[in-house]
């Protein structure tokens, strides 16, 4: 007696439907995240809870993002890019308005739009994690790590200032850096549009102003828009 091999037909590999679904996930695991941090704090959030809103199994969690430090500093890139997922400073929109600009003025009042939309992002984590990096060394770390890029990326925008003959007479590049630094935190933002009111309008068009006046050799004469 003959044995007869029957030849089963094997299915594609979908590769590309497979990552599609696991970015879904990603994203669905971070804005849970996100949700409870602001809700709860940072503390308070454990990954169990993130993944039964996500609801994921908690391993999932862990593979597609990782541990609560590493969903915080997810969390922060892409409030600082304002899409799902990190981009460096260099390829933001943004940032490449600011270099196309030649008029020191203008370059910083773009920036200043760029603040109030990034702010209205990161804002609410802060608030979150204030408390938090106190207590929390790892969630402290990924604030500094943050915190020292964005001064790193303030002194581009000086050196770009300078270059295009904005900067007055006798400010240093490191003090026009820390400046800006100083003024475009979320710290300054909360205490601004939250504890005083301000509508974020006002608070971009006057971040605008305040650097222009502060930082360049001749300000403008005109009101920025």
């Amino acid at each position: 007696m003959v044995a007869v091999t029957r030849k089963v037909k094997s299915r594609p590999y979908d590769n590309a439907g497979r990552q599609t679904q696991s970015e879904g996930t990603r994203q669905r695991i971070v804005r849970a995240a996100r949700d409870l941090m602001i809700e709860r704090g940072y503390q308070a959030t454990t990954v169990a809870a993130i993944a039964r809103s996500a609801g994921v199994h908690i391993d999932t969690v862990y593979e597609l993002v990782g541990r609560k430090p590493v969903l915080l500093r997810e969390l922060m890139e892409q409030a600082l890019s304002g899409i799902d997922g990190a981009v460096v400073a260099e390829e933001r929109d943004y940032v490449e308005a600011i270099r196309a600009e030649s008029d020191p003025a203008r370059k910083l009042t773009i920036y200043a739009g760029a603040v109030r939309h990034i702010q209205t992002r990161m804002a609410p984590l802060f608030l979150a994690l204030r408390d938090a990096s106190a207590s929390e060394p790892e969630a402290k770390q990924v604030w500094r790590e943050i915190s020292e890029r964005r001064a790193a990326n303030m002194r581009k925008l000086a050196r770009d200032l300078e270059a295009a003959g904005g900067l007055r007479a006798g400010l240093s590049i490191d003090e026009a850096a820390d400046v800006i630094w100083a003024t475009n935190s979320s710290e300054l933002y909360v205490l601004l549009t939250v504890e005083r009111g301000w509508p974020p309008d006002h608070y971009e068009h006057w971040l605008a102003d305040t650097w222009c006046r502060l930082l360049l050799r001749t300000p403008p004469s005109s009101e920025l828009s």
